[in-house]
């Protein structure tokens, strides 16, 4: 039975839908001001492997990941950049959408635009205002947080001790300094739309309860984001929901830890933001998401080079796994061994029952940094069983297409193991010679050029030729099949 953490209760619960095997998912999307980060993508990728995972099981589930297109950061870009609002939230929504389509993520049932739902968000203030939720100042509309008890449930703080030092953004039109904007009178050269308070525009917290409740009705079974949307966001959006409704917003709330960089906070003031985009020029996309899943969804993650570099090697591993299974020519003894090996047992073991032990893993809170143990365990166990001369043939014919199977069957939860062997590599190869800015037929051409020196006796030549090749980070491998070369 799947069992999630919740961070409203603070401890792993039996998952159970509201309504039987219908599930209700949102999950926050992001402010389209900007190119997507690292960080987006983790959020991203964990929310598309519960969705995969979900469907997996049986469910029927409705994903709604929002697109917030109307934020301060995006008008002040647009400011900054002398254009309409639109063509900036138009133009990184396009990027973005790029960005989840290389990454490999599904489209989500539902990803809805906040400036078209301003409508619900007029009325779920007004039905606020009329519950005494929510009051009107001057053309502002606060959301009233001594009107609701829970408030602070979710990220387990004190709505008192947080009046008392709070770092809230002082506003003097305010009854309690933790009070939250629900609507914002108009500015000049700002957006606005008509409402029964004045031309204004909807606070931030109001678009994603609006939102998602417009296709998932007033209760959730799963609402989850980043950890750092616990407070304020996630908290307010319990509040203000909750207020208009008087039902329980969300019943499991799922929250995925940060991204360090070389162990730092990433941040704009530090200078160490990575977007998806530059990291795609240089890793497989496949790459990235395993980087990203061999960690639990709720721990922190450090990129580095260092660590993206053993990722690689790890998918290459898998690939060349891949790649092994699907030259088996039949090879392998007539008969059994009389008496397998402890070792053998233990390999054939690994591979008839990687289904249950994915599974199992899977269950316990998404844990996908486990699952990929058992894939790392499934490949060692075929990579020995194929080494064993000895094992029989039609053994192996039954274990081989099994694990071929089993690695894209569930590597598609995870968005892994999709490619043809030889397409990784090449894609993979592309990526790098961009990186280092190598022309794949000039390499090629130093090749022929050193085979030919080495057919002439020109040792000299021929090591010149390797040394250059090693300094651009290109390694040769002689073979008895010629000479083949890959990237350091």
């Amino acid at each position: 039975m799947l069992r999630i953490y919740n961070t409203l209760s603070g401890k792993k619960e039996a998952f159970k839908p509201l309504r039987g095997k219908r599930v209700g998912m949102y999950a926050c999307g992001v402010t389209v001001y900007d190119l997507c980060h690292i960080g987006h993508a983790r959020s991203t990728v964990v929310f598309d492997v519960i969705f995969r995972y979900l469907r997996f099981l049986g469910y029927e589930v409705t994903y709604v990941r929002n697109i917030t297109d109307l934020d301060d950061k995006i008008i002040k870009r647009a400011n900054d950049e002398g254009v309409a609002w639109e063509e900036i939230a138009n133009r990184y929504t396009r990027e973005f959408n790029a960005d989840m389509e290389t990454l490999g993520l599904e489209k989500p049932t539902q990803e809805p635009k906040a400036t078209d739902h301003i409508g619900e968000m007029i009325r779920m203030i007004e039905k606020l205002t009329e519950g005494g939720c929510a009051y009107q100042a001057g053309g502002d509309v606060f959301f009233s947080v001594d009107t609701f008890k829970g408030y602070g449930k979710l990220s387990k703080r004190d709505p008192e001790e947080m009046k008392a030092g709070a770092r809230v953004e002082v506003d003097a039109k305010k009854r309690n300094p933790l009070d939250f904007a629900l609507w914002k009178a108009s500015k000049p050269g700002e957006p606005s739309w008509e409402s029964p308070w004045g031309r204004g525009r909807p606070g931030w917290h109001i678009e994603c309860s609006a939102m998602s409740q417009a296709y998932l009705g007033d209760t959730l079974d799963i609402h989850g984001g980043g950890k750092d949307l616990i407070f304020p966001h996630h908290e307010n959006e319990i509040a203000q929901s909750e207020g208009a409704t008087g039902k329980p917003f969300a019943r499991f709330w799922i929250h995925n830890g940060f991204v360090n960089i070389n162990r730092e906070k990433m941040s704009k003031s530090l200078g160490n933001i990575l977007t998806i985009k530059e990291i795609l020029d240089r890793y497989h996309p496949e790459i990235i998401r395993l980087f990203l899943l061999s960690h639990h969804y709720r721990s922190p993650v450090d990129f580095s080079d260092r660590n993206l570099a053993e990722a690689k090697m790890g998918m290459d591993r898998f690939y060349t796994t891949l790649r092994r299974i699907d030259e088996w020519d039949g090879e392998g003894s007539e008969g059994e061994k009389t008496s397998p090996g402890e070792g053998v047992r233990k390999a054939i073991e690994e591979v008839r029952e990687f289904p249950g032990r994915f599974q199992e893993a899977m269950d316990d809170d998404f844990n996908t940094a486990l699952a990929l143990a058992h894939f790392h365990d499934l490949a060692r166990s075929i990579n020995a069983l194929m080494g064993d001369g000895g094992l029989k043939r039609d053994l192996l014919a039954e274990l081989l297409p099994q694990a071929r199977n089993d690695f894209r069957r569930f590597g598609d939860i995870l968005g892994l193991f999709q490619r043809a062997p030889e397409d990784y590599f090449r894609e993979q190869r592309r990526r790098e010679l961009g990186r280092l800015r190598i022309d794949q037929d000039h390499i090629n051409r130093m090749i022929r050029e050193r085979h030919e020196a080495r057919e002439q006796r020109d040792w000299k030549r021929a090591d010149e030729i390797r040394e250059s090749l090693a300094s651009m980070s290109i390694v040769l491998e002689d073979g008895p099949d010629g000479t083949t070369w890959r990237v350091e």
